[in-house]
């Protein structure tokens, strides 16, 4: 191949990666999903007046802004709702670390989140203390990376009638949690089948006979310090 080949070649590679990388164009495991609007997001500058704060009433346990991040420091439950109702066909993402570093609530778990979540029996679902179990009676997705001392990763929806339904329960290493490690979590809800995705490895894939469409995002742990960054929500197209 002589050199001037190899430089069409080069360039033409440039432009492609340049131009899907332009129109928004992602490779989430084998499907192809644009983004085609941003509808909603958050580099925690500010304040957290668009988020609600669900947590136990425990002793040195703060939710607050530090250094333009969320910092989730908490020694019971919490929950952290997005203020912004979601349909389907939307694309969520954030950066995320568990933080270990001889802080009191310091423990290397559960990194999770609720999504597409909806009280059945009462319009306000924002009604919680923050204690795990109150959560079982809203209709949900629910993903724990890191759950129980780290030990899995878990998968589940709830119908909103007390059950919660276990889909995938992920218990080798590479599903685990790392000590402050920043994380790129992508959460997809498309055409009746929901994904996620952490540093672009797919972790579930839920085709559900019975999808939910529309509800509420929420940040979830305990007894754990992290730090959240970079928020967004994509309407997305193929």
């Amino acid at each position: 191949m002589n050199v001037d080949l190899k430089k069409i070649i080069l360039i033409f590679l440039i432009f492609g990666i340049s131009s899907c990388k332009s129109s928004g164009i992602l490779e989430l495991g084998n499907q192809k999903i644009k983004k085609e609007k941003l509808l909603y997001k958050d580099d925690f500058n500010k304040d957290l007046s668009s988020w609600i704060i669900e947590k136990e009433q425990r002793p040195n346990s703060e939710i607050s802004i530090i250094e333009g991040k969320m910092d989730v420091n908490v020694a019971g439950g919490a929950t952290i709702w997005s203020r912004q109702k979601i349909e389907n066909n939307i694309l969520i993402e954030y950066h995320r670390k568990v933080i270990i570093r001889g802080g009191e609530n310091d423990r290397l778990s559960d990194l999770n989140q609720f999504w597409m979540a909806q009280d059945m029996t009462n319009s306000n679902l924002f009604t919680r203390s923050g204690s795990f179990g109150e959560y079982d009676s809203v209709r949900m997705y629910y993903a724990g990376i890191g759950g129980n001392r780290n030990t899995t990763t878990r998968f589940r929806k709830y119908p909103g009638n007390g059950e919660r339904n276990l889909i995938y329960d992920l218990t080798g290493k590479t599903h685990l949690l790392e000590a402050n490690k920043t994380y790129l979590i992508q959460i997809l809800v498309f055409k009746g089948t929901t994904k996620v995705f952490v540093d672009d490895n797919e972790y579930f894939s839920y085709e559900d006979n019975e999808p939910l469409t529309e509800g509420y995002f929420g940040f979830r742990t305990v007894e754990s310090h992290q730090e959240i960054d970079d928020f967004k929500i994509y309407k997305v197209e193929e």
